[in-house]
């Protein structure tokens, strides 16, 4: 067994030797390369001048020239420290290159200041006094500095899964499937076009990758359509938040609590990751075995080995500091720079959410990779990961506009991360990419009409409506919410807040109406009757509910279940009825696209959709909509783009539909490529199950963050 260890021990060495020797022999030069040494060199020369300055046993007499001369020699010798750093980070850590740095930088600094001309010094310990002080000072300013780049990022990612690999490939290929939140098809298409997104241009114009549109229905939002994805369910979740009647509560999907009990609704065991599947920073685990940074398994999870890593490793860290402020200061530059140039629409893009996108766009963003490349190295036959990244900034900048385009930008060298670690991860990976919804942009309602939407309605129903307070950062910050969860073990600070919230001030305090808003999708219930009331009904309780709606200029259609015709669809000159498509008048539904009856059709039968459901104006020309929430961006009911969502696949997987209707369309569609890979069926679960067993090593244990289902 001794034996056996050290063989194994000396392979994992070899291992990371090889990856190492493979990252330099795949370094080019590159613009940011220079920049990076003109600044080392820059840094060098202010440190000298520091050191020099502090230190009376050092000094330069022949003035500048000298420091000059030395911070020449530092920069060729950093020039070839910089040819080894990566593969240094990748087989012995963050920790590793910073002491490296410091030793060489040290031994250079003393021997220069023994050597140079122009340059005293009193003695040998003088000289190393020096030495160590201007090489820590240096070593730490460009250590902290280099964090922030993408190579040695990738070099710490592939140091992870050096040490995790085992001792031989699994002979299956394993499936990548990365959603980008908020992505959707005619925007991915147009970058494309325009040259933006460097990784997936080349997949799609090479023809390794082709690209599917495809129509989530409504709602258009990601607890929605990732219970489709992921368990094939479609008739649970309404909305992003919603109100049970049975209960007396508001649902928030991406609240922990309530992520586990609607994942018990819609989870019959055998979800899209069953078979030893990994889910990260989902809504829901597709009852994979192993969940991190799910809100599902949030409250039960036990904090996983990545996060403990990934919190602890000085690299990553830093990387996440510098970058996290640069992002705070990139976010304000922005938002002023908005209001400057009098963008619009446009909505405030201050307080919490400067340092949301620091937290999305740095801190999640790279934590996910991480724990990917973990589960990568692993072996695990299908990982599923959702980035934020860009559905936060275009919530609040606008799905178009730089800002956003930038973090879509970045995502696509995510992608080109992600794939340079499938090159080298423990079995081959398919990369399918995939996106939840798209988005709409549009000035909010409050914004056109002064008012909110529980605001009419209270307004229409004579004081009687509870206005339910909305968390338009519910979504984002739910994320965060599920790492603490996950570190800790246990719910993270606030997380039950908005349930105590939305009973003091709805059900609770007894009231009739009870309005909640997502995007553009409102719903509103009538506390005190059960089930899906009637229209009559609502007509005899509050008799200018229905008319007000529906001649407000700000909404374009309220639907209702009428008790002779069915559910309806209310326009302010027609009326569509829904179960046979006739109509009266102008149909309220001809602006909101060819799928639009079906959808609205379908969402009826959705379990908890309110007694009406309320749908906001779109407008002629621009396709833009106005959200109910303060957001430039949404998403949530349907028009203009944000129920075109996407799927790019590997180009020789067959795809059924060439257009896919609704969720669990996709989720039938990854399915059968799974089952076409070996990768769902029972002798390849338990092939999967060895695989996993050979890779770990002898002795290992399995890693496992078990879904609360």
């Amino acid at each position: 067994m001794t034996r056996l260890r050290r063989l194994l021990a000396a392979s994992v060495v070899g291992q990371r030797v090889r990856f190492a020797a493979r990252l330099l022999r795949d370094w080019r030069l590159t613009v940011a390369w220079v920049k990076s040494l003109l600044r080392s060199g820059l840094t060098g020369f202010v440190v000298l001048a520091v050191t020099f300055w502090l230190l009376p046993g050092v000094r330069a007499t022949a003035g500048p020239a000298a420091l000059v001369e030395l911070t020449v020699v530092l920069a060729v010798v950093g020039m070839l420290m910089r040819l080894v750093l990566l593969g240094v980070a990748v087989v012995v850590g963050g920790f590793g290159v910073l002491l490296v740095g410091v030793l060489l930088q040290a031994v250079v600094m003393f021997t220069a200041l023994r050597l140079a001309v122009g340059v005293s010094v009193d003695g040998f310990a003088d000289a190393w006094v020096a030495g160590w002080l201007a090489a820590a000072l240096s070593a730490l300013v460009n250590w902290i500095a280099d964090a922030g780049s993408e190579d040695v990022f990738l070099g710490q990612a592939l140091r992870r899964m050096a040490r995790s690999q085992g001792p031989r490939p699994a002979e299956r290929p394993g499936v990548l499937i990365v959603q980008l939140d908020g992505l959707s098809a005619p925007l991915l298409s147009w970058a494309v076009k325009a040259g933006n997104l460097a990784n997936l241009g080349r997949w799609l114009r090479t023809g390794t990758h082709a690209m599917v549109g495809w129509h989530t229905g409504l709602p258009s939002t990601t607890p929605a359509s990732q219970a489709g994805i992921l368990h094939g369910v479609d008739t649970q979740v309404p909305a992003f938040r919603w109100y049970e009647k049975e209960t007396g509560r508001i649902v928030v999907s991406n609240r922990p609590r309530d992520a586990a009990e609607i994942q018990t609704r819609i989870s019959d065991g055998r979800g899209l990751l069953a078979d030893g599947g990994v889910s990260i920073s989902n809504a829901f685990s597709g009852d994979a075995p192993t969940s991190l940074l799910t809100f599902s398994s949030a409250t039960a999870a036990r904090p996983a080995d990545g996060h403990l890593a990934f919190v602890a490793n000085p690299y990553g860290f830093a990387r996440a500091v510098v970058l996290s402020i640069g992002e705070i200061l990139k976010e304000i530059h922005q938002g002023r720079r908005q209001r400057f140039r009098n963008v619009y629409p446009r909505v405030p893009r201050t307080g919490s959410y400067v340092l949301l996108r620091a937290v999305t766009n740095v801190l999640l963003r790279d934590l996910n990779v991480s724990l990917i490349a973990e589960q990568m190295s692993r072996g695990a036959p299908v990982i599923f990961c959702d980035f934020v990244d860009y559905d936060e900034v275009a919530h609040h900048a606008g799905p178009l506009r730089p800002e956003a385009m930038q973090t879509l930008e970045g995502l696509d060298r995510v992608l080109g991360t992600l794939h340079r670690l499938a090159e080298l991860a423990a079995r081959r990976y398919e990369i399918v990419v995939l996106s939840d919804h798209g988005q709409s942009q549009g000035a909010t309602f409050r914004q056109r009409y002064g008012a909110s939407i529980d605001e009419v309605v209270s307004e229409l129903v004579s004081g009687g409506c509870a206005r339910v307070a909305h968390r338009q950062d519910e979504e984002a910050w739910g994320r965060a919410n599920a790492w603490l969860s996950g570190m800790s073990g246990r719910a993270a600070p606030g997380a039950d807040g908005v349930v105590a919230r939305a009973r003091a001030d709805g059900a609770g305090a007894g009231s009739a109406v009870v309005t909640v808003a997502a995007g553009n999708l409102a719903m509103i219930y009538l506390t005190g009757q059960p089930g899906q009331v009637t229209a009559e009904a609502i007509d005899d309780a509050f008799p200018a509910l229905i008319p007000g709606l529906v001649a407000h200029p700000g909404i374009g259609f309220v639907v209702v279940r009428s008790e002779v015709d069915g559910p309806v669809a209310l326009g302010p000159a027609g009326r569509h009825r829904l179960r046979d498509g006739h109509v009266d008048g102008t149909d309220p539904l001809a602006r909101f696209g060819g799928h639009a009856a079906g959808d609205v059709l379908a969402h009826q039968g959705v379990a908890h959709v309110g007694d009406l459901v309320v749908v906001s104006r779109i407008d002629q020309g621009t396709d833009e909509v106005a959200a109910f929430e303060e957001l430039v961006g949404s998403h949530g009911g349907i028009g203009g783009w944000q129920c075109d969502a996407v799927l790019v696949h590997p180009a020789g997987w067959r795809v059924v539909d060439p257009a896919p209707v609704g969720p669990v369309a996709i989720h039938r569609q990854l399915v059968r490529w799974l089952d076409e890979l070996g990768l769902r069926t029972a002798t390849a679960g338990t092939a999967v199950a060895a695989d996993l067993a050979d890779l770990a090593g002898p002795g290992a244990e399995p890693v496992q963050v078990r879904a609360s289902t």
